[in-house]
């Protein structure tokens, strides 16, 4: 009799956080993959880079596959989740802590020390890790690969391969498969090959990402972004109008047909590697009240920042005199301060009931500070605006938010804090179409509250960190700001409870004064009375 202690509690299979025998080969070919990577960066050269380049990449493209065919194809459909809490790398254990330790140093060599990786300077031929991606970036694009080459083919690569295990684990829910495929499709044509193709067809222009859009894309209203689409003829020019067109017209137009979901689960390539890569780490997200007032106020401050960012930097480049351009310094900053105004004011006639106190307060205090900063800035009589250097600002932006939030922190630490850490409390863009859902969105999820058992497999597995349970319990409708619609709360509920929906914006926010003996403490309350 085997004295093993065994810490599952599932009594059909109680070693099932155990891998396989086929799953232990598989994650060998991966790792063999892997390692040719390594190699590479520890400047082994290579006497074929296609050959070691390719067969590193497919390598790693069949590990996963043959792992997640045995993990899922030989079990029915359904959810499985066996064990999560039991593995070390999806507990927060050892092997969970050594990947997220790896992943964040990854990213910190790849923003400030990209040298490591063996990018050359100006003349010179790279090495490392980069050169083996040369013969790649050369086919695509006419150029020699950098490390944002280098990271965007692995981010590619981990889309499809992790997205296709994705697809087998929830084979049985049509809406996570479509939008599994959308955010390939996505990833691998908007964010990978069309820029690189568009870089071969015109070398003047900018890299432009079609789906990053503003505040996402903070960047693309630089003055040297600016120069460059417009210097590249027609194209150039169609696509700076169509970044403008997809802040004021694309977005709000979808945000209100679908809610927020459009983008930040079919679409975005960060959202993308959260479901797919980081979908084993979706239960580890915080909860907690705390969490969620702390994620509110962040990723608005977020918006805020990118917002003065934005506005200083084009306000650096414009000129004082309209007879040359009709766009000068206070022309714009004059049309900035209106927007403004007419945004919030439009909020808080017809849509205050939508918006909690403390938002309300958080959206008129951010007013006054951006209106205070302006009205700073004309009696500064200096060049700079908001008492900042317009490039300084960008830079620390850039470096806290662009490359620490989004990438160390973002993706390092998806076995730590979940995998939608970026989007809860750094995303601009999440918070800027979680406003709009909120407030004007058709997309809410329906909740059966006389079907729910409280089996909290929804809250459980929501990786924005949402009580679902809270809302289903009471029979409420769920429109949180939020929310990005993975959908994941519907296909892990064994009741069919939570349907995703799109209808009239009357009666959506139904709020249902049930207390709960999660809500408060009724021992409390009945003394009370």
């Amino acid at each position: 009799m085997s004295n093993k202690l065994n810490a599952s509690m599932s009594i059909a299979k109680p070693d099932s956080q155990a891998l396989t025998k086929i799953q232990k080969v598989a994650v060998a070919i991966g790792v063999i993959g892997l390692f040719i990577l390594v190699l590479a960066f520890f400047n082994v050269n290579f006497p074929n880079k296609p050959l070691f380049l390719t067969l590193s990449l497919i390598m790693m493209t069949v590990g996963t596959i043959i792992f997640a065919n045995n993990a899922y194809l030989t079990k029915p459909e359904g959810i499985k989740n066996d064990g999560i809490w039991f593995k070390s790398i999806s507990a927060r254990g050892i092997v969970g802590w050594a990947t997220g330790i790896a992943l964040t140093v990854f990213y910190i060599v790849l923003y400030f020390k990209a040298e490591w990786f063996g990018l050359a300077g100006k003349g010179e031929a790279n090495t490392g890790l980069i050169a083996l991606f040369d013969p790649l970036s050369q086919l695509l694009s006419g150029r020699p690969a950098s490390q944002w080459f280098v990271y965007g083919v692995l981010y590619t690569v981990a889309i499809l391969i992790f997205g296709y295990k994705f697809i087998l684990k929830y084979r049985h829910n049509k809406y996570e498969r479509i939008r599994t495929y959308s955010v390939m499709f996505f990833q691998l044509g908007f964010a990978f090959l069309i820029p690189e193709f568009m870089a071969r067809m015109n070398s003047n222009l900018p890299y432009y990402d079609l789906k990053s859009i503003w505040p996402l894309n903070y960047y693309i209203f630089e003055e040297w972004s600016v120069k460059g689409f417009l210097s590249s003829g027609t194209l150039g020019l169609m696509l700076l109008l169509f970044g403008i067109a997809s802040i004021f017209i694309i977005t709000p137009i979808l945000t209100y047909k679908y809610g927020k979901r459009w983008y930040c689960s079919w679409v975005c390539g960060c959202g993308g590697l959260a479901e797919t890569a980081g979908d084993p780490f979706r239960h580890l997200s915080d909860k907690s009240q705390v969490a969620w007032k702390v994620e509110r106020w962040v990723v608005h401050s977020v918006v805020v920042f990118v917002t003065l960012m934005t506005t200083a930097v084009v306000y650096s480049y414009l000129g004082t005199d309209s007879s040359k351009y009709w766009l000068t310094k206070d022309v714009f900053l004059i049309g900035v301060a209106g927007l403004l105004t007419l945004v919030f004011a439009l909020v808080m006639i017809f849509k205050r009931q939508e918006l909690a106190k403390d938002a309300k307060y958080g959206a008129i205090g951010y007013f006054v500070i951006i209106m205070a900063l302006i009205g700073m800035h004309y009696f500064s009589g200096t060049n700079d605006i908001f008492l900042f250097d317009a490039t300084t600002l960008k830079q620390s932006y850039g470096f806290l938010i662009g490359a620490i939030f989004s990438g160390v922190i973002g993706v390092g630490f998806y076995p730590i804090f979940g995998n939608r850490v970026w989007c809860r409390f750094g995303c601009p863009m999440a918070a800027v179409l979680g406003f709009q859902q909120r407030l004007f969105s058709k997309f809410r999820i329906t909740t059966n509250g006389g079907q729910c058992i409280s089996c909290g497999n929804c809250s459980t597995y929501c990786e924005m960190g949402i009580d679902v349970r809270a809302y289903a319990q009471k029979g409420e409708n769920i429109v949180r700001s939020s929310c990005v619609g993975c959908g994941i709360c519907s296909a892990v509920c064994p009741r069919g409870v939570l349907t995703l929906e799109n209808d009239s914006l009357k009666g959506r926010i139904n709020s249902n004064e049930i207390l709960l003996g999660n809500d408060v403490d009724l021992m409390d309350l009945v003394n009370q009375k």
